[in-house]
């Protein structure tokens, strides 16, 4: 694997990056499953990814070289089981820092992790737990983020890139740099122990917290309001005098 000068001390100090791969997910597990050990911060940067996947096995599509495609090797294993969240909270957070700078008031977490620029979707990510014996033995964090693409393919709904948004290209390399940079002091604040901050910042980053909405759950629209989202990561939206919490994939927001 090639060194890299990235500014952290960990996160993105060993980097390899791919010119094609399908999922870097994937290529990051089947590194694990070699006798070689990985250290913890290894990033794998794919130009293309053939068949990159997002929560729930949706696809993430990504024209060649224009966006961020990569995983990240973690290795949480202070973190309770039960608190697995806190993982997906941190990292949110250290992608929404790194280009709050560049973004500004517009951008927001969309419950659990997908990066939003207003009513638009910039990048998500989709974090893999491998347990061992009561504990989190690795966290393969995949990151999609949309960067330098102008065109989105239809289906793909309501995507942006920060091209779009900025009407200028960013330099990836550099914009990587800056997420290892964030995403490591938000994952080093958790270990830590930190968690109230964390969870705390994580919730006044929200898209539409504290808003009254639309949503749809099942065959039902309602119009409700999201006041938190629990400790295990269950989304918690007032309904009229009731609290109810939701799942992933259980809620969506409902657009007339």
């Amino acid at each position: 694997m090639q060194n890299n000068i990235f500014s952290g001390l960990f996160v993105g100090q060993n980097l390899l990056t791919l010119k094609e791969v399908d999922s870097t997910n994937n290529f990051l597990k089947n590194l694990l499953s070699n006798s070689k050990p990985v250290p913890e911060g290894t990033v794998i940067m794919a130009e293309t990814q053939f068949a990159g996947r997002g929560q729930q096995n949706n696809q993430w599509h990504s024209e060649p070289g224009k966006n961020l495609t990569f995983s990240l090797l973690l290795k949480p294993s202070f973190l309770a089981i039960a608190n697995q969240f806190d993982l997906t909270r941190a990292i949110s957070l250290g992608v929404f820092e790194a280009l709050y700078p560049l973004l500004g008031n517009g951008l927001k977490i969309k419950w659990p992790n997908d990066i939003y620029y207003g009513d638009k979707k910039l990048g998500g990510m989709l974090i893999e737990n491998i347990l061992q014996g009561g504990q989190i033995k690795n966290a393969i964090i995949g990151i999609g983020l949309n960067i330098n693409q102008e065109v989105f393919p239809d289906g793909t709904g309501n995507a942006t890139s920060v091209k779009q948004i900025l009407q200028k290209d960013s330099d990836l390399r550099r914009l990587l740099s800056d997420i290892c940079s964030h995403v490591e002091a938000c994952y080093l604040n958790l270990k830590a122990n930190k968690v109230f901050d964390i969870r705390k910042t994580y919730l006044s980053r929200l898209y539409r917290f504290n808003e009254s909405r639309t949503f749809k759950a099942g065959n039902e629209v309602f119009t409700g309001t999201i006041t938190d989202v629990k400790e295990n990561g269950l989304l918690v939206i007032q309904k009229g005098n009731l609290e109810i919490t939701y799942n992933l994939k259980e809620i969506e927001f409902f657009n007339k």
